[in-house]
């Protein structure tokens, strides 16, 4: 039987006279003309992990069809595009504006794989410092150019399954496989972030606190978007002032939690991501 993980306080409790700006201004730079549903995944999932305002900055021709079906409470920001409707390098200007009032950025949910969109992850990633969840895509981009997470600044939060682990250093799967808590704490440790390295019992290291190893969760979870609600959860909660390795560690469970709560109706055959969306409130109501 899963043993319950309670909230920290921070997250619990609100002033009476609490406003929209205390629980944090998130920007998630996702999507593309094939994946535009990754995007609106990550936003409603941090919407409903308690982050105060969630901006999306998405490419412009898919804004008008996220408009009609996105939740109500989250702001679009149209950004420029390639031929091939993913994030355009020409973007970074109006993203860097956007940054200046943002407290975590969240970036990688179906950006595809185009090569102005990699340069943009990349650029961003040497440009800026904000707080950052990166995630699919955008640790593609750094595949082949990891060193760039060394210069770093601000927290970073990596989201990589193992096969993203295996992409971005270098590294095999079977060794990964093998070695995962040494891996993760080896590789937090050098790049001086926080990596949850997906896969059942997830690990969640800073390379200084030892581990995390997540107990929540079931097979059912191993489907489409799946991920991109976990980048949602993780960047609401850095958003509400945890440090990063709690903020992956909690957000790691009540993802899980999620999942087991909506397994039982959902069965593990018919679980999708949005059915994990929808038992987020439950999950963190259950460890309050």
């Amino acid at each position: 039987m899963l043993k319950p993980m309670r909230l920290p306080a921070q997250l619990l409790r609100r002033k009476l006279d609490s406003h929209k700006g205390d629980y944090g201004h998130i920007l998630i730079l996702a999507g593309s003309s094939r994946f535009s549903g990754a995007a609106l995944l990550c936003a409603e999932s941090a919407l409903r992990s308690g982050a105060g305002l969630v901006t999306l900055g998405i490419p412009k021709s898919i804004n008008l069809a996220l408009i009609r079906s996105k939740p109500r409470e989250l702001i679009t920001f149209p950004l420029p595009e390639t031929n091939e409707g993913t994030l355009s390098l020409a973007a970074f200007t109006k993203i860097s504006v956007l940054l200046k009032n943002i407290d975590v950025l969240i970036i990688g949910p179906g950006l595809g794989k185009n090569k102005s969109t990699h340069a943009l992850v990349r650029k961003i990633m040497r440009k800026t410092n904000q707080t950052k969840v990166v995630d699919a895509d955008a640790l593609n981009a750094l595949s082949n150019y990891p060193q760039i997470l060394k210069t770093h600044k601000g927290q970073l939060v990596l989201t990589p399954h193992q096969k993203e682990m295996s992409r971005l250093f270098g590294i095999s799967t079977d060794i990964i496989n093998n070695n995962r808590k040494l891996i993760a704490k080896k590789y937090a440790k050098h790049y001086n972030s926080i990596i949850i390295l997906k896969g059942h019992n997830s690990i969640v290291s800073d390379g200084l606190r030892g581990f995390y190893i997540n107990r929540s969760g079931n097979p059912g979870m191993a489907t489409a978007g799946s991920g991109d609600v976990l980048s949602g959860i993780v960047g609401a909660f850095l958003a509400q002032g945890l440090d990063g390795f709690e903020a992956a560690k909690y957000a790691t469970y009540i993802h899980g939690l999620a999942g087991d709560l909506a397994v039982k109706e959902k069965t593990q055959m018919g679980l999708i991501a949005s059915d994990i969306i929808d038992r987020i409130p439950d999950a963190l109501k259950k460890s309050s």
